[in-house]
Parts: structure tokens; C-alpha cells; sequence
């Protein structure tokens, strides 16, 4: 029989994965969820129904999964695999390998291809049109300073965030080189990374509670924008307790976003206007991933333990579908002050 928690949570998936959620995304066709798991299972629901449609499996667990349409999808795994899923028919095949378990997949609209990052220091890009497991399948591999951590793609561009704060971003049309190579402006190692769905930059997020709002406007006027800010931290008795940012996920309309952290809470941030929105009631353990909808009317938060405290006692992994009030994710407009009499 299933849990029923308090409706400030939001609505439970049943069937949630049994074991660490590494991520979950929606659909940009319809209100299907992709959900990757240490478990060793890709999970595929429809939200609006509340039912398990298809599952499948690595021979590790699953590090990232992304769509490619609304039937079909890619996972990459801690077996070195990158795989693609016929979600109506039920068949999956291996697209690729790493050397080295594979951290990222994303799909690129703009280019039609998938790209992957690896803890192998690579950054492969694929076409999905191939012949799985055929090396025509694979169309380019990129070195990169250390183990990828993170991917983000927003148009043409491409933003990748590894190990010792490196961050390379480039132009999907001319992959030969970095169009810039950057270090993280956060002290600490990268979490995130997640492109502004205008285009204009990226948001990093920080195992040291903070997130950094980046530009891609080299001049020095677009780089005077740039700013990070603390959050995700709790204060008792004097004494300041910091949490990781796991996650970052952008409002497809309004372009404010929401950041998940170890300690159980979900904010919403208005960037541009650099205020915090909303804050969530707290979930019962670390936010792993969020998600919204393609019209921004639902968030998917994941409630699973990120071991940031070792191996001990936590609550099971969940899976809640919020409903959006516009008031929590619309930015307030400027009030300015009267000018003097």
C-alpha cells in the first residue's frame, strides 16, 4: 500500500527505484519522467496517470539518463556503456563505450546527435541514426582536463564541467577546440551545471552551498554581470552548517530556477533580480535531481540520500510531482523608489 505524505510535498510516483536516484528528466512532448538509478534500472512513468511504463537495466548502476523524443531515450552507466531505448516496442541496444564509467548524457536538438561525458577525461558525441555497437555511431572524442562531472546544452552550445573546477564550453558546430576554457569562480568542486534557457550563460552549483551565476560575453561589461551567492546552509547555536547543491533546474518560461540541496529543501531563485522566490517544505532526505515540465506547471523532485554523511540509516528514495503556483516561480517586478518632490 503506498505512503501518503502531507500534500505540501507534492504527489508520490509509485514504484520508485530502490536505490539512489541519479537523475530525472521530462519529457518536451508530454509528461513522461526518465529516471536513472543506482539500482541499475532506467525507469520511464507517465506522471499524469501515475504509472510505471517500462524499465530497463545496465550491468551497473545508471548515472544519467536523458530523452531523445517522447519514444525513445539514452542512459549512461557506471559500466561504461552509453545506451538507447524504443520505449513503445521494448528494445534497447549499447550506442557506445567509455573507458571509464560514464557521468553525463545529454541530447542535443540543435545538432541531432548525443553527446556523453566520462570519468575518462572524454567527451564523445554520437549518431543515434547508426548501427548500435558500430564505430560509424561515434562522431568525434574530445579530451578534457579531468573526469567530467557535469553537462549542459542550451542551442549550439555546450557547457562541460569537470574535476578540479574546469569548465570548457563549446560550439556544437565546431567541436575542434573549446570556444572558451574557463575555472569554476566557486573554490570548491562542481556539483552542476545548467545553461540559462535564454542563451546568455550558465549556473554552477558548489558541494560548498553556493551557486555562481556565469556569462558567456567575454567583454569585460558581460563578465561585470557575473555573481555567486550562498544557499542551502542552516545556522544553529551560532554555528553554520553547509550542505552540497546537487541540483539546478531552469523554469522553461519564466527563466528563474530552482537548486536542490543535501539538506532536504528546494528554493526557487529569481536570478536577474537575485532574491530568493519560494522555499519548499523540507523532503525527508537529499534532493538528488529536479526536473520541471515542459510548460513549467510541474517540478519532479527526487528524495534520495547522497551519502555526503557515509553509510548510515535513511528514508527511502521518492519521487514527488509538484504542482507550480505561478506566484512561486514568476519573477516580482523592480519596485523603484519615488523620485524626490
Amino acid at each position: 500500500m503506498a505512503v501518503v505524505l502531507p500534500s505540501a510535498s507534492g504527489r508520490e510516483l509509485l514504484n520508485p527505484p530502490s536505490d539512489g536516484i541519479t537523475n530525472l528528466c521530462f519529457s518536451n512532448h508530454s509528461d513522461h519522467l526518465l529516471v536513472s538509478s543506482w539500482d541499475k534500472s532506467v525507469r520511464l512513468y507517465d506522471v499524469s496517470s501515475n504509472v510505471l511504463r517500462g524499465e530497463f537495466l545496465h550491468d551497473g548502476a545508471v548515472l544519467d539518463c536523458c530523452f531523445h523524443d517522447d519514444s525513445s531515450g539514452f542512459s549512461a552507466g557506471r559500466d561504461h556503456t552509453v545506451r538507447r531505448y524504443a520505449f513503445s516496442s521494448g528494445k534497447e541496444d549499447i550506442l557506445g563505450w567509455h573507458k571509464a564509467p560514464v557521468r553525463c548524457v545529454e541530447y542535443s536538438y540543435a545538432t541531432g546527435q548525443a553527446i556523453t561525458g566520462s570519468w575518462d577525461k572524454t567527451l564523445k558525441c554520437w549518431d543515434p541514426r547508426g548501427a548500435g555497437g558500430q564505430e560509424h555511431t561515434l562522431t568525434g572524442t574530445y579530451p578534457q582536463p579531468e573526469r567530467v562531472y557535469s553537462l549542459s546544452l542550451v542551442g549550439h552550445r555546450l557547457v562541460v564541467a569537470t574535476a578540479g573546477r574546469h569548465v570548457n564550453v563549446y560550439d556544437l558546430r565546431n567541436m575542434s577546440q573549446p570556444e572558451q576554457r574557463r575555472e569554476s569562480s566557486l573554490k570548491y568542486q562542481t556539483r552542476c551545471v545548467s545553461c540559462y534557457p535564454n542563451g546568455t550563460g550558465f549556473a554552477l552549483s558548489s558541494v560548498e552551498g553556493r551557486v555562481a551565476m556565469e556569462f558567456f560575453d567575454l567583454s569585460e561589461a558581460g563578465q561585470a554581470k557575473k555573481y555567486s551567492f550562498k544557499c542551502h546552509r542552516q545556522s544553529e547555536n551560532g554555528k553554520d552548517t553547509v550542505y552540497p547543491v546537487n541540483t539546478i533546474a531552469f523554469h522553461p518560461i519564466y527563466g528563474t530556477f530552482a537548486t536542490g540541496g543535501c539538506d532536504g529543501y528546494v528554493n526557487v531563485w529569481d536570478g536577474n533580480n537575485k532574491k530568493r522566490l519560494y522555499q519548499y517544505s523540507r523532503y525527508p532526505t537529499s534532493i538528488a535531481a529536479l526536473s520541471f515540465s515542459r510548460d513549467g506547471c510541474l517540478l519532479a523532485v527526487a528524495s534520495s540520500y547522497t551519502y555526503e554523511e557515509g553509510d548510515k540509516l535513511h528514508e527511502p528514495d521518492a519521487i514527488f510531482i509538484r504542482n507550480i503556483n505561478e506566484a512561486e516561480v514568476k519573477p516580482k517586478p523592480k519596485v523603484y523608489p519615488a523620485p524626490p518632490a
